[in-house]
């Protein structure tokens, strides 16, 4: 495979819907570096490390990349939390809740399978760009061999439908997802109450790094329509504090409200206690970084498959309040990977 001038693959690409960014020329875990002028590929994993992947070129195109893909069978899954243990943790954050130590905590589960052999997350990126396309679409192939920054190959591919943040400029955007169904007619008001609570914490991050006044909330409670679900989407913005950098602003932000908790430390807190599998880039932040334009987008990352050496990973989860019914809370999760494991399942290329 032919190396480029900087030692890196020129395979090595990310493509966001249309954008696709080509010949990688440097690798970075300092958010600092991020106020260099440069196209920037960033992956936030759930825990707090980073992978900033600078990249030489960004261009536009309608077509997507080839690679082929063999399925793998919706019962070569393993999670690493059982139903039984699930239900168990839900009802663990319910008693958390009645003592007024959290008011939500977003409880998740990863899953796991064999790597397919000859499998190419392009041909996987593929099926999930044809079955369930998604406003933050996502596929990020860079090898390690030819990069000594890098201690594993980096291959992820997402459908995430959640905004984390946009910027254009001084203005800043999150567009929390929390509310799931079917059907419209699924959503409850249990759905209603947690999206305003995460709204409240999302506009109290952004108050840390904008300015006095310019928070708002210009959408609230909208029913969005993805494939195969539904789900409660709210905006929340505010106008950047001049000089703030993307180091202060993912301090004040991340990991995303809608995938931690309301009060934020103390829902991460449990989250340490009840989960038993690191979340990786699932909850975390997957997207790209213009610092010429001093534009932005970064999904929250859910709805995402990635490779962890032999494996292929999945995380999925719920939102927990003292409404919730554990039962109910379990087949949330279930429904949220019920399309996309039946794409990965088939062969592509």
């Amino acid at each position: 495979m032919p190396v480029s001038g900087y030692g890196f693959r020129v395979s090595d690409f990310a493509r966001f819907n249309k954008r696709i960014f080509s010949k990688l020329k440097n690798v970075s875990i300092d958010l600092s570096d991020l106020e260099r002028s440069g196209y920037w590929v960033v992956i936030g994993g759930f825990e707090n490390d980073w992978l900033l992947l600078e990249f030489e070129s960004m261009s536009f195109d309608e077509g997507a990349e080839s690679g082929f893909w063999p399925g793998v069978e919706k019962t070569a899954w393993s999670s690493s939390l059982d139903k039984s243990q699930y239900q168990s943790s839900v009802n663990v954050l319910r008693d958390n809740i009645a003592r007024g130590e959290v008011y939500q905590a977003n409880l998740c589960r990863v899953l796991s399978a064999q790597w397919p052999k000859g499998g190419d997350i392009a041909g996987l990126a593929n099926l999930l760009l044809v079955g369930n396309p998604a406003p933050f679409s996502a596929v990020i192939k860079v090898s390690s061999e030819s990069n000594f920054r890098l201690t594993k190959d980096v291959n992820l591919a997402s459908a995430s439908p959640e905004l984390y943040l946009r910027r254009d400029g001084a203005l800043l955007e999150s567009s929390p997802i929390k509310g799931t169904g079917r059907v419209a007619g699924d959503l409850s008001e249990k759905d209603s109450a947690e999206n305003i609570m995460i709204v409240d914490l999302v506009r109290n991050d952004l108050s840390r790094i904008c300015e006095t006044g310019s928070v708002k909330v210009p959408q609230l409670l909208a029913v969005e329509e993805h494939p195969g679900l539904v789900h409660l989407v709210s905006t929340v913005s505010g106008e950047l504090k001049q000089q703030t950098s993307w180091s202060e602003i993912f301090q004040a932000t991340f990991p995303p409200g809608s995938v931690s908790g309301a009060p934020k430390l103390s829902a991460l807190k449990l989250i340490s206690e009840l989960e038993r599998e690191a979340r990786g880039p699932y909850c975390g932040a997957i997207g790209w970084i213009d610092s010429f334009e001093n534009k932005a987008e970064l999904a929250v990352g859910i709805r995402t498959f990635w490779k962890d050496r032999d494996e292929l990973k999945f995380g999925t989860g719920a939102g927990i309040t003292w409404g919730s019914v554990a039962e109910k809370e379990w087949d949330e999760t279930v429904l949220k990977t019920e399309k996309l494991f039946s794409l990965a399942a088939m062969q592509h290329g």
